[in-house]
């Protein structure tokens, strides 16, 4: 056997199982089925080299090759820190990115109606009257009232974890509710804007505004933001009930529900910082420039990390779901 046409006729093939191997945990189907197929053949050059051209760096190649592929295609088991690495660098800002059609809207449409609802609030005493009487809403809006002192009720580790589980709660009911049509979705947006406009509202009436958005902006421009993307991700949830496009319900809402997954883990995170900086940022005495920059600083950082590094990631191929080893084989479908 001419061992220089041998290399030459199966150089590419060992190239690219390189190239797959290290890309290994984050291939396509069609690429994870050709890492194997190509880890097959490499595998039988190997044994055919051996039998017939010892060539020694060769074949030391060619076993250092093989070696690394079989760990690829036999899902050696990665390390829990690199899991959790590839999860906040890919898969949750990626997920995060391609759900953005969903969820900016969301918030824009939202935003806008809490703004309209503060100033419809602040300038008729009718609508104000409805809320509640006048001595209770001098009682909310005065300097040293309970909209200023709601933020240092407690001790600010426990206040934190509490603001915590209760935003995950609503983070979670937008979410996996989003399955019943959007409805409850919906429901818990509407909530959310109407506290939003009647604080809002009533702070502004009482010449307060610029107090309240000192007390709001520094944990809320985050925490909002992420209220917002896991209601814009059960809406998604919502309408591929409706509409699963070309692929059957079934697989669409599995597609769909690990998103959903994702999105619920990484957003616990990003609402455990707004957590934080409700519990210790908002009620603290730094001024209140300093207060909202903090706010806007971080808002900024996850803006940027969504839309640069997501989108980054989505370029690359990433969706968000499962590697294919943990999703199964799914029945072919027509269409």
């Amino acid at each position: 056997m001419d061992l220089d046409v041998f290399v030459s006729a199966h150089r590419g093939e060992w190239d690219r199982l390189g190239e797959l191997i290290k890309r290994a945990g984050r291939l396509r189907g069609s690429e994870a089925d050709e890492l194997v197929t190509l880890y097959q053949r490499t595998a039988t050059h190997l044994s055919i080299l051996r039998s017939v051209a010892p060539d020694p760096t060769l074949l030391a190649h060619l076993s250092g090759l093989v070696a690394r592929g079989r760990s690829a295609v036999t899902g050696s088991s990665s390390p829990a820190w690199r899991e959790v690495g590839l999860f906040f660098a890919r898969k949750f800002p990626a997920v995060v990115y391609l759900s953005w059609r969903w969820w900016v809207p969301t918030m824009v449409v939202s935003l806008a109606m809490a703004g309209l609802l503060t100033a419809w609030i602040a300038k008729n005493p009718q609508v104000r009257a409805t809320i509640a009487p006048p001595a209770e809403i001098q009682a909310l809006t005065a300097p040293g009232g309970e909209y200023e002192t709601y933020y240092s009720t407690g001790p600010a580790g426990s206040f934190a974890a509490h603001v915590w589980v209760n935003n995950a709660w609503v983070a979670a009911t937008c979410l996996f509710f989003g399955v019943a049509l959007g409805i409850p979705v919906i429901s818990a947006l509407w909530s959310n804007t109407l506290n939003l406009g009647i604080g809002g509202g009533l702070m502004t009436s009482a010449g307060r505004g610029d107090v309240f958005l000192g007390l709001i902006l520094p944990h809320g421009l985050l925490e909002l933001t992420a209220v917002f993307v896991a209601a814009g991700t059960g809406l998604k949830l919502g309408w591929t009930v409706i509409d699963p496009g070309r692929r059957s319900r079934a697989v669409a809402l599995a597609e769909q529900g690990r998103a959903v997954v994702v999105m619920a883990l990484g957003l616990a995170c990003v609402l455990l910082v707004t957590g934080v900086i409700e519990g210790f940022v908002t009620p603290s005495g730094l001024p209140t420039w300093a207060r909202i920059g903090i706010g806007v600083v971080v808002e900024t950082a996850f803006l940027a990390y969504v839309f640069v590094l997501g989108r980054r990631a989505v370029r690359t191929g990433e969706t968000g779901d499962l590697d294919a080893r943990f999703v199964g084989d799914a029945l072919p479908e027509k269409g």
